[in-house]
């Protein structure tokens, strides 16, 4: 994992750089992260590449390398381990398009027949359904399932077994904020056999993460929300033993040793996380990203996880005396718990941990105004998917 620059920020210096928050109370970064001044200056450093040199594609290749390099310190992985990604659905249909369900002459097994794939009820649409969509390839749906919000360990023990290939699962729910064990997982799926293919999108950026010490096998995850980016640039992490065994049926001209060779009668596969890209990456997107990973490297990713448990928990507190019901869903257990959520029981008051004034300011809005946070699923969706007009989820600031 990265570590923060000497010249760090505080929580409070860190929040001035996000100019909404003192207009607005700013809950909508399971959809969007607020933008900052640093990522602003970036997108006019973009634009000012492109007036002064027309189309200088060495510059804009090497800020790509730049950004792998970036976030691979960023997830104490190596730089040959990261694919970006215009998007973490890429990087999930890439790995899958690279694996054959119950083949024995090329298995990763050797002479495994594996087929299954555990899926769970908490996953991102996206997950899901790209492993649905490979039954027709011969995959094998099983499914862990969840006991009301809660999804232990033990139900994915139900159904991990020598049939299992691949065992797909988010880090924290997209719905419920419940966040799993994922270094329990690994170790349940490892001992029997199976890879692991962590979804991080609704949690990286909002804590430390190793993704060598937890031992897993694949992560995606995506700058939109609490990496503090755009949308359009994702990555995908593959553990390095694995890289070789792989090859993408989805794949593209990125994905080469030399795209510039420019070769249309050969396929060729480097020997690092690069295969599983394809087209042009996304240039612009990688110029706010290394302006946001810069911004979250100088406050230190030990400190926003350690501001955000104590926001979560001074707003819990305030809320309680009105009894809402987020405040009654975390007295059960906070300990899988991380508050980030476009469930329709409680709103994403995750979201307020770079807020520092705002979350009694958030309580007080839930105990006065209780029907703005009727439905968080709904806040983000574009209006001509609405039914009906909804409240949004950046709020004008009570007074």
């Amino acid at each position: 994992m990265s570590t923060p620059s000497t010249s760090g920020l505080s929580p409070s210096q860190f929040r001035s750089r996000f100019p909404i928050v003192n207009r607005r109370i700013y809950v909508n970064s399971c959809s969007q992260g607020a933008l900052s001044t640093d990522v602003e200056a970036a997108m006019h450093e973009y634009a000012e590449s492109w007036h002064d040199g027309g189309s200088p594609w060495d510059m804009w290749v090497d800020k790509v390398e730049q950004l792998r390099t970036r976030f691979a310190a960023s997830i104490g992985a190596d730089r040959e381990e990261i694919a970006v990604m215009p998007s973490a659905s890429a990087g999930i249909n890439a790995i899958a398009s690279a694996l054959s369900f119950g083949n024995r002459s090329e298995s990763l097994f050797g002479a495994d027949d594996r087929s299954h794939v555990v899926v769970a009820d908490f996953e991102f649409p996206t997950m899901a359904q790209i492993w649905l969509a490979q039954q027709r390839r011969g995959a094998s749906i099983r499914w862990a399932r969840a006991a009301g919000d809660r999804l232990e360990i033990d139900a994915y023990e139900r159904v991990i077994d020598e049939r299992t290939l691949i065992v797909p699962a988010t880090h924290v729910c997209f719905r419920n904020g419940h966040k799993t064990d994922i270094a329990a997982l690994t170790r349940l799926a490892h001992t029997r056999g199976a890879l692991v293919f962590v979804d991080d999108y609704q949690r990286t950026g909002s804590g430390p993460i190793d993704v060598h010490a937890l031992g897993i096998d694949f992560m995606v995850t995506g700058c939109l929300k609490y990496l503090l980016a755009a949308a359009g640039v994702a990555f995908l992490y593959v553990r390095r033993d694995l890289i070789d065994r792989l090859e993408p049926t989805v794949t593209g001209w990125f994905g080469r040793v030399n795209p510039f060779a420019f070769r249309i009668d050969e396929i060729d596969w480097p020997p690092a996380a690069t295969r599983f890209e394809s087209g042009t990456p996304p240039v612009p997107n990688a110029y706010l990203a290394i302006a946001a990973l810069d911004l979250l490297d100088r406050i230190g990713y030990e400190v926003v996880g350690q501001q955000a448990a104590r926001l979560v928990e001074r707003y819990r507190s305030r809320a309680k005396p009105a009894g809402s019901s987020s405040e009654r869903r975390a007295s059960r257990s906070d300990a899988g718990r991380s508050w980030s959520s476009r469930a329709s029981t409680h709103p994403s008051w995750f979201h307020i941990w770079r807020i520092e004034a705002s979350s009694h300011r958030a309580a007080a809005t839930a105990c006065v105004c209780r029907s703005t946070l009727t439905t968080a699923r709904t806040m983000w969706m574009p209006s001509w998917r609405r039914s009906r007009p909804k409240p949004r989820c950046s709020s004008e600031r009570p007074d």
